[in-house]
């Protein structure tokens, strides 16, 4: 006879508030920690992938005494160390046997892993960087490779991804630029949505990062205070969740580092519980990112000791300490003991953390340890075919093709190619910080990367086998060539030990590592040069623009990325991304996002230019597109009306292609300043060569409504423009639009996405949801 807290057929809510009331004080707060064995660096500085690793991660010097109270979570069982994943996924359930095994109510933890490119194990299959996921402009095929990435995870025992990542890109030096989805909060949000909707449909939980502030520090540091306005808050920071966890459905979100005016994120109580839980609802867990709790003790100096840390997060709605236990332990425990924590805070996070636990049937009478992958019993492959075609797909969409100006590419399948840079026969620029060979991988000095992958170098050999290519180590070496393809480089890493990553901030956005030099000494040989990027941010590339043969830029495209790349140079990929993010002009300057006011553009008051070399949406196209036939279902709409905006694109040029087309806001007048444009709505358009197509766009007066503080959002009678552009530098049609009637306030129940169709449909979504 099953307990009421195993009954499937009551809610999980009550299922858990059953088991919450059996259970003494101890096993109540063993449900908020975690342990993560195998993550000891040995005193290793550069062994860590978090700061303070060692002095604030030891485990438990009794291990079983607080297995027999149970466990709240295990951090990172395939991504700590490389094991064959069979032999992982064993190891992992037998760890699960003996958790469930120890405690009193049979309770396994909840295993969670990394997946921002993908599942981070060795082995697994490594995606795009989440900065090439914006520059595809394709949520559905995101989503998509989300399912995968998901399927995969929970296949193996794992129940909770920590991604993606919500932080929209404030100040591109910021080491993490290359874990964003971009500088538009519109265009983050809807690619995350994506993103979160194919996690949460292979039953993993999606978590969202960083709540809330991290990319706006001071300085693009990382770990730094962050000083912005409610009003920014609200427009650029906060919209990405929303909309993740209204219509993703996230069910788990993760307090950030940073401090918002001197507040830091994890102890906030106004945000993490009166925003997040009164006014939107979220009912999922809150965990820390890592450490971050001590954070409070040990860098934010908010706390005199772990247990007075440990007070602050519980009341702000911290639930589970991640991702070992320091505070929500032994100090935890004393606190409550004496009074200086009310139990009923902690009964509030363990009845979250059971009640998600009972969601993934951690809490069934028939739960298994063992994972569907090992009942076959023929091994288990975490890279298979169909996520290498997904892979593949994301990198080919998300290249950038930034100049051609004399028509240097495609190159001729003939050409004399000197290919240089000093990681073009490296698979190092393909991957992003948080794939497991540049996390974990380089630790492990003689590990092999663990997937097929094909260096830039190789990949242009592969694809343009009747070329003569030849890698050269000295400038002059390329003047005999007909062209030289430059592949300028980042070495993702940590905490410093790269060019880009977490922890690796740059103090101006010149090409990194002196490969600056090295284009300018290429340049002076006479040979045309094309310069492909291979990076995790965008560089400062003004001084070289007008000296190039062609540009074209990828953002860590992963284990599939040096054939997309090399594709587009030989044609065969028409290249279709669009950048997520401006590239300037100039180094030095400290760049700003395109979503700036007036007085933020250009003008006679400062000797220094903000406007990028290559805008925001910029991406050019080896065909070509004509748009005819802009306009407006209504001219005049009520503040609280919707109409239809329509356009035709025709592909005029001699082979397939696709189109982004951009719609942008533009508000004359408005009681506060706003930005000049604002992304809120896009279409990827396929079109074969002479075929047309109609976009429609739905705009909904809400989408004209701008922030009044952080939870007021007028909408306002008066002239807007909806302008289409195919980029921000680069607007085709301006509609204008009067909004009449009186005016609204709404709130977070409020119309958020501009909905686009294509019709006919040359290519509908072959994913599903």
């Amino acid at each position: 006879m099953h307990r009421p807290w195993q009954d499937t057929s009551l809610p999980a809510e009550t299922r858990a508030g059953e088991l919450l009331s059996l259970m003494t004080l101890e096993e109540k707060l063993a449900q908020l920690v975690a342990i993560w064995p195998g993550s000891e660096t040995d005193g290793d500085e550069d062994g860590g992938v978090a700061p303070m690793q060692d002095e604030v991660n030891a485990l438990p010097p009794d291990l079983q005494a607080l297995l027999t109270v149970g466990l709240g979570q295990l951090t990172r069982p395939f991504g700590t160390n490389p094991v064959e994943p069979a032999e992982k996924a064993r190891a992992l359930a037998d760890d699960q046997r003996r958790i469930a095994a120890a405690n009193r109510f049979a309770i396994p933890a909840l295993a969670h892993e990394e997946c921002l490119t993908g599942f981070a194990a060795w082995q697994a299959t490594i995606f795009p960087t989440p900065l090439a996921w914006g520059a595809s402009f394709d949520p559905d095929l995101v989503e998509h490779a989300a399912r995968l990435i998901g399927d995969s995870m929970r296949s193996v025992g794992i129940h909770q991804g920590l991604s993606p990542v919500l932080d929209v890109v404030r100040d591109p030096r910021w080491g993490r630029t290359e874990e964003s989805i971009g500088e538009d909060p519109y265009l983050v949000a809807t690619i995350a949505t994506g993103y979160v909707r194919g996690l949460e449909a292979a039953g993993i939980v999606s978590t969202l990062k960083h709540f809330a502030g991290h990319a706006g520090s001071r300085g693009a540091r990382n770990h730094a205070p962050v000083s912005i306005g409610p009003r920014e808050l609200a427009e650029i920071v906060l919209p990405p969740f929303e909309m993740a966890l209204r219509e993703g459905g996230a069910r788990s979100v993760m307090a950030a580092y940073n401090d918002l005016d001197g507040m830091p994120a994890t102890g906030d109580a106004g945000l993490l519980t009166e925003l997040l839980r009164d006014r939107w609802g979220f009912t999922g867990t809150l965990v820390s990112d890592y450490f971050a709790i001590s954070f409070l003790e040990l860098t934010h100096r908010v706390a005199g000791s772990p247990a007075e840390a440990a007070a602050q997060a519980l009341a702000a709605g911290v639930d589970v300490e991640l991702p070992a236990q320091r505070c929500y332990g032994d100090p935890l425990l004393k606190a409550v003991q004496s009074g200086d924590a009310p139990e009923e805070l902690v009964d509030r996070a363990v009845l979250r953390v059971l009640t998600q636990k009972a969601e993934l049937g951690l809490l069934d009478a028939d739960w298994s340890p063992e994972p569907p992958a090992l009942a076959d019993g023929d091994g288990i492959d975490l890279d298979p075919p169909a996520m290498r075609e997904v892979a593949r797909r994301l990198a080919e969409e998300s290249v950038v093709l930034l100049a051609n100006g004399n028509g240097a590419l495609p190159l001729a399948p003939t050409a004399r190619i000197a290919v240089a840079g000093p990681l073009a026969d490296d698979v190092a620029p393909l991957m992003g910080c948080y794939t497991f060979p540049r996390h974990v991988g380089v630790k492990h000095a003689d590990l092999p990367v663990g997937v097929e992958m094909a260096t830039p170098l190789a990949a242009l050999r592969d694809e343009l086998p009747d070329a003569e290519i030849t890698l050269v180590t000295e400038p002059a070496q390329a003047a005999g060539a007909d062209v030289c393809v430059l592949f300028a480089a980042d070495r993702s890493g940590l905490f410093g030990r790269g060019t880009s990553g977490e922890g690796c901030d740059a103090t101006d956005l010149d090409l990194p590592d002196g490969q600056g030099e090295l284009l300018e000494e290429l340049l002076a040989t006479g040979t045309p040069v094309v310069l492909v990027l291979l990076t995790g941010r965008p560089y400062a590339l003004g001084r070289y623009a007008d000296r190039l043969a062609a540009a074209v830029q990828a953002f860590f495209p992963g284990e599939e990325g040096g054939g997309a790349v090399a594709g587009v140079l030989s044609g065969r990929i028409n290249p279709s991304g669009r950048l997520p993010v401006g590239v300037p002009r100039l180094p030095g300057a400290q760049p700003a996002p395109y979503l700036a006011p007036p007085l933020g553009q250009k003008g006679d008051a400062s000797n220094i230019d903000p406007t990028p070399l290559y805008p925001f949406g910029h991406g050019l196209s080896y065909t070509a597109f004509s748009w005819e036939a802009a306009g407006s279902d209504a001219t005049a709409l009520e503040t609280d009306g919707e109409t239809t905006i329509r356009l035709t694109v025709t592909n005029t040029g001699d082979r397939a292609g696709t189109e982004v087309v951009q719609l942008y806001l533009h508000d004359p007048v408005a009681r506060i300043a706003r930005p000049v444009n604002r992304l809120i709505g896009y279409a990827r358009v396929d079109l074969e060569a002479g075929a047309s197509a109609e976009v429609r766009f739905a705009f909904h007066a809400d989408l004209a409504a701008y922030p009044l503080d952080r939870d007021r959002r007028l909408v306002e009678p008066g002239a807007l423009e909806l302008r289409l552009g195919a980029s921000v530098g680069d607007i085709r049609h301006t509609l204008p639009v009067t909004l009449t009637g009186a005016e609204r306030i709404i709130g977070y129940d409020r119309r958020m996405r501009c909905s686009a169709t294509v019709d006919p449909r040359q290519h509908p979504s072959p994913y599903g949801k």
